[in-house]
């Protein structure tokens, strides 16, 4: 592929990053440093990739393997020049639930295959015209209402888990809150994980894990791989989605771009398409979707390694994991209890994500159309209210994202005609390099 780049530089002497210095991605450490950074993204990356088909029943080892796969095609699509993870997308919880009672689970892998196409021929356009287009389409005030929907529609399904074993989701879930505070660096940034270990802990002195799976599973196999199934009436609840996986890679490549001081937007619509790739796959094989990874970011910030190197190992070292049925069935293991207090954690922090864009473009909501935008589709989501046509079946989450982009650009349409309106919010790109409109997972 023309771009690409072949090989890393050493940084240095390769053994140390000096102050003020980073390890960009097309250079190195030594490779024993190297593949213990890569490691430690594995460990970063661990925990939310593998919530997400936990929550949603899909089989953490075929998960894990598109993961993998995923992140490699991408960092070779991307010319090997944008550092990156491809984790489990949280995005797609909700939508997954609805079409599995649907159509089952061949119907959600079927709604997870058009996601993937859909970001792909996104990522083309992008590529080709640039991504300002995106930014007059949804402004910041709509992307953040439809991410805090998405969070937010998901709490009953964390009140379902959690009361199932209500000591063991309240020590998962205080663990994680703990955890998040009494540590720095790489520690804090996997309390997620870290209280999911210590609410497994409890679960299993309290009887409530059931080990049976994992001594029939072998050592080493391939994953179980699930074939779609095209049902129509599902896809309009993974539409949002969309939006969502485009906002987290156009904020990873901002974020990166801005800690390594290289200029990354000319390959803003190959992050798009790698990552639209990688969701087309999994969605043919039984994999959740994915996105690129803000815990992986944390590694390198706390690093200061940039290097795509480290991805590589990153990405080779989760293929082999995913081969080892064993290990997936042990993930398997992990009871209602401790998802439901975890699940309450992340899914709050996905609807306050939403603000976060609201926050970092200075959305004002003292003009009624940012105001309208945002309060009407947070109820339909929250509520979830659904309307049923024939065959077709439109939830919370769909209902929402059309009523957030249609009250805005009428709206929007209507006062400038009228001459009753105010000025729009700050387009989404944040001045200074800093992340714009993102939610990770």
């Amino acid at each position: 592929m023309a771009g690409f780049r072949w090989g890393w530089r050493l940084h240095g002497t390769g053994r140390s990053v000096p102050p003020g210095d980073v390890v960009a991605p097309d250079e190195r450490l030594t490779w024993p440093r190297t593949v213990g950074i890569g490691l430690q993204h594995i460990v970063a990356m661990f925990g939310a990739t593998f919530l997400v088909p936990l929550i949603t029943h899909f089989s953490p080892s075929t998960t894990l393997f598109f993961s993998a796969v995923g992140t490699i095609l991408f960092l070779v699509i991307t010319g090997n020049r944008l550092p990156s993870y491809l984790g489990s997308s949280f995005a797609f919880i909700a939508p997954i639930g609805v079409a599995v009672q649907q159509g089952g689970q061949s119907a959600a892998v079927g709604g997870i295959l058009v996601t993937g196409v859909l970001l792909m021929v996104v990522g083309v356009v992008v590529h080709v015209a640039g991504a300002h287009w995106i930014d007059v389409v949804m402004p910041p005030v709509v992307t953040g209402t439809i991410v805090a929907l998405i969070g937010l529609n998901l709490a009953p399904s964390a009140w379902n888990n959690f009361k199932t074993a209500p000591v063991t989701a309240v020590v998962t879930l205080g663990s994680i809150i703990l955890i998040t505070v009494l540590f720095r660096g790489i520690l804090g940034r996997l309390s997620i994980l870290l209280g999911v270990v210590v609410g497994y802990v409890v679960a299993a002195v309290q009887g409530e894990v059931d080990y049976s799976a994992i001594s029939k599973a072998a050592w080493v196999g391939l994953p179980n791989f699930v074939a779609p199934s095209i049902k129509p009436s599902v896809w309009a609840v993974f539409l949002p989605v969309v939006i969502v996986l485009i906002a987290e890679n156009i904020g990873h490549v901002k974020s990166v771009s801005a800690m390594t001081g290289h200029d990354l937007n000319p390959v803003m619509g190959r992050a798009l398409f790698s990552d639209g790739l990688a969701t087309t796959l999994a969605g043919l094989g039984g994999g959740s979707g994915t996105t690129t990874y803000a815990e992986n970011i944390g590694v390198m910030a706390a690093t200061r390694v940039y290097s795509t190197a480290a991805y590589w190992v990153a990405g080779v070292g989760a293929l082999v994991l995913s081969m080892c049925p064993k290990f997936g069935a042990a993930v398997a293991t992990v009871p209602a209890g401790v998802l439901g207090g975890a699940a309450t954690m992340l899914y709050g922090m996905i609807g306050l994500l939403g603000a976060r864009i609201w926050l970092q473009n200075k959305v004002d909501f003292s003009n009624p159309v940012n105001l309208t935008t945002a309060a009407i589709p947070l109820v339909v989501g929250i509520a979830n209210y659904t309307w049923t046509s024939g065959n077709l079946s439109f939830t919370g989450i769909a209902l929402g994202t059309a009523a957030a982009i249609v009250i805005y650009h009428v709206m929007r349409a209507i006062a400038a005609w009228r001459g009753t309106g105010q000025e729009p919010a700050t387009p989404a790109s944040v001045p200074g390099g800093e992340e714009p409109a993102v939610v990770h997972h």
